[in-house]
């Protein structure tokens, strides 16, 4: 076991190393030049003065050399400075880091309480009105654009009944995009936990722990659940990595402060230094999520060995 956790750091290291390059390179390619966009509320800029802010800001290199300091940089701890404002980004990505972790585990919590009973409880009546009726809501749940599912969660819980603030900074304001993003999860939950579930009911230990006149809900807790589970972990894994990093839309309907915010005006503003910054802190979340998961597995199922 601890050969493989060596093994899967020293690619998590490669893998960070190899997308910092990635985006490095890819960023440039974008249209769009921040040092116009920057200036050009100065309609009196001479031609030598956006090359002198160019200069300034180390974009007039060739882009081999830029990625060559910016990842030099990054060895040292180093995250740059935000084209406009000058301010720091690893600090501009720690503030906002709080509230997005805050908005991604409330909402796989919402997530996982309703979509794993359901998709439980689905398999279990498989065939049934029930599992029909539970997986159209499922259907529904995931079809349903998530901007417009809190457009109307806002509309009536904020504007209408007056219950929850519109964008306050504070907990309240939480609860309607976890709220948003938990119920559409909750449907992907629930189908993943039907289908792995559906798998574990046909096998053959299943049928003999019933055979043996075990009550049924030794059958479902002990034999059926825990298997069904390395299926249901791997989907809920990627739900939070995509939480962390993708939430863009929710964030913006709520005026949630996030990184997802911060990303998506870094983008608009073709602010390289904050794009870079967020892409890296992404994939280190998603790196470490996938290690996890291969550890989870080892508990869930003693069948399954690392070497």
């Amino acid at each position: 076991m601890l050969n493989y956790v060596i093994r899967r750091l020293f690619v998590a290291v490669v893998t960070l190393f190899a997308s910092t390059i990635a985006v490095s390179l890819l960023i440039h390619v974008v249209p769009g030049d921040p040092v116009m966009m920057m200036m050009a509320q100065n309609a009196a800029a001479t031609p030598e003065q956006i090359e002198k802010v160019r200069h300034a800001l180390g974009l007039d290199l060739p882009l081999w050399q830029q990625t060559l300091h910016y990842v030099g940089n990054i060895l040292q701890g180093d995250f740059g400075r935000s084209i406009f404002g000058s301010e720091s980004v690893a600090r501009l990505l720690f503030d906002r880091l709080p509230n997005t972790l805050a908005l991604a585990f409330c909402s796989l919590l919402i997530a996982v309480v309703i979509g794993l009973p359901l998709g439980f409880f689905s398999a279990y009546r498989q065939g049934t009105w029930v599992d029909n009726v539970l997986m159209v809501g499922a259907v529904l749940g995931v079809s349903i654009p998530s901007f417009w599912l809190g457009l109307i969660l806002l509309l009536f819980f904020s504007l209408t009944l007056e219950l929850l603030p519109v964008a306050s900074g504070d907990y309240r304001s939480l609860a309607l995009p976890a709220i948003t993003l938990g119920a559409t999860y909750s449907a992907i939950i629930a189908r993943m936990t039907r289908s792995a579930m559906i798998e574990v009911f046909a096998e053959d230990y299943i049928r003999t722990a019933r055979a043996k006149g075990l009550p049924e809900s030794i059958v479902l807790r002990r034999h059926a659940l825990k298997p069904s589970l390395i299926a249901v972990v791997t989907i809920i894994a990627i739900v939070f990595g995509y939480l962390i990093g993708g939430a863009v839309v929710v964030e913006n309907v709520f005026s949630w402060n996030g990184l997802g915010r911060l990303a998506l005006d870094a983008i608009l503003r073709r602010d390289y230094p904050v794009i870079q910054g967020f892409i890296l802190v992404f994939a280190t979340v998603i790196v470490i999520i996938s290690i996890m998961i291969d550890l989870a597995y080892v508990w869930l199922d003693p069948r399954i060995t690392y070497k």
